[in-house]
């Protein structure tokens, strides 16, 4: 069995470096997109191992050997882990000629203990497939391998070794965003850059008692920079997430997190809306996303009989779903003054300035003074593609009707696979935001009238100059560099021609 218990502090770029060293295990065999989550799962399981038991062994102290009352207190846990469902029962059987089945076992005794908060998590992975692991030997070798990577005994992550939730919480965020580095478009189904989740939090501004929702919320870390806002823990949080795979990583990214009771739905959130109240959607004070970036074949067929009412501003195009999601989002939140309904969501540039069908939609929003902020976002912050988004900040009560515009697409750390905001480049966004002053270069507080006679037209250079005049240039100094230049290539030529009369004196 591998030495588990407490020793010295381990640093969250060794838990990190551990973990991403434990995908050479899957590494050049199974997709990415796949092995990420037998991956994140195993670091669930051993998480919860480890939690399990520093608990259990701090009870035991009180105890002593009354097996039947360590039982009963450890129930009080936040969660149950059944007996031999742990990874080190797991560990000890590695060498089992059936290890998928007997890992798949342990991780359904897990969810049963556990129904209220990891009902059907892990339905979506099975560590006994054979489409995505190899043949029974194949996969037998590989899991074993990942048992023993996360056997290190730097790996121990009991709350009494670690710097509680927050560490293993970031070390799952940290793997998802590898992952994600590594998936290419896919990436952009489960996972939005961290400073762009931070970034949203921010500019939204969650407050204690409020409802928080991300109707695309992929791995949930954009709802949990939003909970991590909020000074306390009195906050609600709701999800829905079309993709099963990615839905169980948010459900576990919540439990790592230590969010309360997160309400967190799997299915089609434009075809299917799980949120709802008395026949009619959920209302909510923030509501935030990343959606998928003008989605084909969102269901427009079915959008005139909605249900919900959700496009009586018009209906997006079908090749092109994006004003479905904003649509959705901003019919979602609180109309009531005290209840202080907003919204935050990135999108590509063609919402701005798109005509037709869109142009309508977006013409009736910025006339019913919804429109709060349009920022430009640089080039290649996101995985997967590598144009050039926005954020558009929607309010139901505002003070006036103009709206601020920030060009931020040049403030940004280069890459080599992708750009990141710095800290500084957040800070100037927020305090520019929150100021909602016209910025030389870099802002611009448009009038109502100004759009109009743009016909709605959000495209931020129509607002925010950011030429730069070419430096003047001294002709008189140029002249006489030509005449330099032209002298020294005439000596050059007439040194060229006496070297090759002596070549044909010496022949």
């Amino acid at each position: 069995m591998p030495n588990h218990s407490p020793s010295h502090p381990i640093s969250q770029d060794e838990i990190n470096a551990i973990l991403w060293k434990a995908c050479d295990t899957f590494r050049g065999t199974v997709d990415p997109s796949e092995y990420k989550n037998y991956i994140l799962v195993m670091l669930f399981l051993k998480y919860i191992s480890d939690v399990w038991q520093d608990h259990y062994d701090q009870v035991k102290q009180q105890f002593g050997e009354d097996e039947e009352r360590i039982m009963r207190r450890m129930e009080r846990e936040r969660f149950v882990l059944p007996k031999g469902a742990d990874y080190y029962s797991l560990y000890e059987q590695r060498n089992a000629d059936n290890l998928g089945e007997l890992i798949d076992i342990a991780l359904a005794k897990i969810e049963e203990a556990n129904i209220t908060k990891l009902q059907g998590v892990f339905r979506n992975i099975s560590f006994n497939s054979e489409s995505a692991l190899g043949q029974t030997k194949q996969r037998n070798t590989r899991l074993k391998n990942l048992l023993s990577d996360f056997s290190d005994p730097r790996l121990n992550m009991r709350p009494s070794r670690i710097n509680g939730l927050d560490v293993i919480g970031n070390a799952y965020e940290y793997l998802i965003g590898k992952f994600a580095a590594t998936a290419g478009k896919k990436a952009g189904e489960f996972y939005t850059p961290p400073q762009v989740s931070r970034l949203l939090a921010k500019l939204l501004a969650p407050q204690p008692g409020e409802r928080i929702y991300d109707p695309a919320c992929g791995s949930g870390s954009l709802l949990i920079k939003c909970a991590e806002e909020v000074s306390d823990k009195n906050y609600a949080i709701y999800g829905q997430e079309n993709n099963g795979a990615t839905w169980a990583l948010a459900m576990m990214n919540m439990f790592l997190h230590d969010i309360n009771q997160p309400k967190i739905e799997w299915g089609d959130t434009i075809d299917n809306p799980m949120h709802v109240e008395d026949n009619q959607l959920m209302r909510f004070n923030v509501v935030t996303a990343n959606p998928p970036f003008s989605l084909d074949k969102w269901g427009a067929e079915n959008a005139a009989n909605d249900p919900y009412k959700r496009f009586w501003r018009g209906v997006p195009p079908k090749s092109v779903g994006d004003y479905a999601f904003i649509s959705h989002m901003i019919e979602s939140t609180y109309l009531e003054p005290s209840q202080y309904g907003r919204v935050g969501v990135v999108v590509p540039h063609g919402v701005l300035f798109r005509g037709d069908a869109e142009g309508k939609i977006r013409q009736k929003l910025i006339e019913e003074n919804l429109l709060d902020a349009v920022i430009g976002l640089p080039a290649n912050l996101f995985f997967g593609t590598g144009i050039p988004a926005a954020i558009l900040v929607f309010k139901r009560q505002r003070g006036d009707r103009k709206v601020l515009f920030i060009d931020a697409s040049r403030d940004y750390l280069p890459g080599t696979n992708q750009n990141y905001l710095r800290l500084e480049d957040l800070e100037k966004i927020l305090f520019t935001y929150q100021a909602r002053q016209t910025v030389d270069k870099y802002a611009y507080m448009a009038e109502f009238e100004e759009l109009v006679e743009n016909d709605f037209n959000l495209n931020i250079p129509r607002y925010v100059d950011t030429f730069e005049p070419e430096p003047l240039v001294d002709m008189i100094e140029i002249s006489f560099e030509i005449i330099k230049i032209k002298s020294e290539l005439l000596n050059l030529e007439q040194k060229m021609e006496k070297y090759f009369l002596e070549l044909f004196k010496n022949e």
